[in-house]
């Protein structure tokens, strides 16, 4: 099985007609994904090599029965798309879209708590549950179909210990980039849960990094919530404090947000921590294996 997209998986992509979402939309309609409209204001009745294209949403989801949006249209835009994709009534709205103005973000956040639709992202490289569905810019030819799902904050992570996995014969149930901003949608709570709900994953690879307190949560989490095992990556070791590193959720504030402390938050409930990529792999492997 998968969570949050498989062969179901109806795909509209907002921003078709621009060189990032026309490139990526082909990628995932070649990977098998069952890609069936596109959306560009003033654009519509013209199309994507033969996905049709649509001036709203609505209109799209009514003609195509999308259940899922991918989001690629500016960062002064996304944070309207995000609410028109829920609006139009799909489950599932994927903002690949970076540089969204944090107290957008915030709104659109706060009026998607407690409704219907699961957001992931912004800034982040969508999902893909091996085999079924490719949602994002995540390289379908790295995966593999399999037992281990995953979820990051990282984009590059993701692809990195994906493929080491793949390298090892560890395939993937989903595998999620949630994306590094400071607000975004789902995190790694709701994605544990639906993990550890998942009859077909018997393993978690969790990739954090440093800044905000998310690891801590799931560590948290993981205590009373999780009986599968998760093994878990933190990058950012070595970052100096107060400095940026990467995107905007990567900071870390005085003795808050280390690497450190995460690790020894996920170390004390029992999740193992690798210390790099090839390591995770390597425990994955493990952790399958018991």
């Amino acid at each position: 099985m998968a969570i949050l997209i498989d062969q179901n998986t109806r795909l509209l992509v907002q921003g078709i007609t621009g060189k990032e979402g026309a490139f990526h939309t082909l990628r995932n309609n070649a990977y098998g994904t069952n890609v069936v409209a596109g959306v560009t204001p003033g654009k519509g009745g013209e199309s994507v090599e033969g996905i049709p294209v649509f001036d709203t949403v609505a209109e799209a989801a009514e003609v195509s029965g999308a259940n899922t949006s991918l989001i690629f249209v500016p960062a002064r835009f996304a944070a309207d798309a995000i609410l028109e994709a829920n609006a139009a009534g799909l489950a599932l709205v994927v903002c690949i879209t970076e540089g969204i103005p944090v107290q957008d973000m915030s709104r659109t956040v706060n009026y998607l708590s407690g409704d219907g639709s699961v957001l992931i992202g912004p800034n982040c490289p969508g999902l893909i549950s091996p085999g079924k569905a490719n949602v994002g810019i995540i390289p379908g030819e790295i995966c593999t179909p399999g037992p281990v799902g995953l979820v990051s904050r990282s984009g590059t992570l993701t692809y990195q210990i994906v493929h080491e996995m793949t390298q090892r014969g560890i395939g993937q149930s989903t595998c999620i980039g949630m994306g590094g901003d400071p607000v975004h949608g789902l995190g790694f709570i709701d994605a544990l849960a639906r993990f550890q709900d998942d009859p077909e994953t018997e393993a978690v690879v969790v990739i954090g990094e440093i800044g905000g307190s998310d690891e801590e949560r799931a560590a948290d989490f993981i205590t009373s919530n999780v009986t599968k095992p998760v093994v878990a990556y933190v990058a950012g070791f070595s970052a100096p404090p107060g400095k940026r590193m990467g995107h905007a959720g990567a900071i870390i504030t005085g003795s808050t947000g280390t690497a450190e402390a995460k690790a020894r938050a996920f170390e004390a409930v029992g999740v193992r921590v690798g210390r790099n990529p090839t390591e995770v792999a390597e425990l994955a492997q493990r952790a399958l294996a018991h």
